[in-house]
């Protein structure tokens, strides 16, 4: 042959110890035994050489590790993960699908993700952390999992809320749901409730054909509806269009071009309009000019 080592070998070492670690299950197989089996009992360094094989493996998913007690032979477990995830997700998509994992407290997925509990990253957990309401989260989502009604005080009041779903948008979470007897989904502010508790698991009910809000965040019903005019220069309203979505109204002088937008969640309208920064003008109401006016102020300590 040419063009170097023939690889025929050393590829049917590996798979063979792999098919023997996975036959071995979660026992595990002494390292004597795959010593023997690979040819290396009497090798000067067989556990180096076996090591190296196994860093092959654990490179292409699968989880090899040292069951045996302190002090005794070695035992080699093998644990198969999903080997996809290293092949056809980027590390930020991994991080994004574990840190989901997490949430949902799903163990038999963080088994298949490899994500075992002292060697889970830090930054999974930090958009929670960070957020300073971690606790209510974790009740939130343990009464959505279970079916229960959640009970919290918000704005001043105690809500009853039968769970529809929680989601996630520029690091604060939304509880989204029903009150009482109520068929409108609304939104709620997580980071925003206080004293949340939840109804043994099955007390909540699911509407039969929930309207649903949709995921773009403008559309949340987060405040009391308003109606918001914007201006902006007709060379920049697909940009408008784009970061706010479709408006109610639109008309343009052929210079210039006026978007109503039914406001339903201010935030979110402010935090696009930074985004777009002057390519778009708050006409009004005036309340609103002046809430962007006033959050501006603050981050720039005036």
């Amino acid at each position: 042959m040419t063009g170097g080592r023939d690889q025929r070998g050393p590829m049917e070492r590996l798979v063979g110890l792999a098919a023997l670690l996975r036959h071995a299950g979660p026992a595990g197989e002494p390292a004597a035994n795959l010593l023997a089996w690979a040819g290396w009992h009497d090798a000067k360094d067989g556990i180096s050489q076996l090591q190296r094989e196994f860093r092959h493996l654990n490179s292409l998913g699968w989880r090899i590790e040292n069951i045996g007690p302190v002090g005794e032979g070695a035992i080699y477990r093998m644990t198969t993960v999903d080997n996809r995830l290293k092949i056809r997700l980027t590390p930020e998509q991994q991080t994004a699908l574990r840190r989901a994992v997490l949430l949902v407290d799903r163990e038999d997925l963080a088994q298949r993700l490899d994500l075992k509990g002292d060697s889970r990253p830090s930054s999974i957990t930090a958009v929670i952390d960070d957020a300073g309401h971690d606790h209510s989260l974790a009740t939130v989502i343990g009464g959505l999992r279970n079916q229960a009604i959640i009970r919290f005080r918000y704005n001043g009041s105690v809500r009853v809320v039968h769970p529809d779903s929680v989601r996630t948008q520029q690091t604060r979470w939304y509880l989204f749901g029903r009150e009482g007897d109520g068929e409108k989904v609304k939104a709620f502010v997580i980071s925003r409730m206080s004293d949340v508790h939840t109804d043994p698991p099955g007390t909540a009910q699911r509407h039969p054909d929930p309207r649903r809000t949709g995921l773009h965040p403008m559309s949340w019903e987060v405040d009391p509806p308003v109606e918001v005019t914007l201006s902006s220069p007709d060379e920049y309203v697909a940009d408008v269009r784009r970061w706010l979505s479709a408006p109610t109204k639109e008309t343009s002088d052929g210079t210039t071009t006026e978007l109503v937008y039914r406001v339903t969640n201010r935030s979110a309208l402010r935090a696009r309009i930074y985004q777009l920064g002057t390519r778009v003008r708050i006409v009004g109401p005036a309340d609103v000019r002046d809430e962007l006016i006033d959050e501006l102020q603050m981050m720039a300590g005036l």
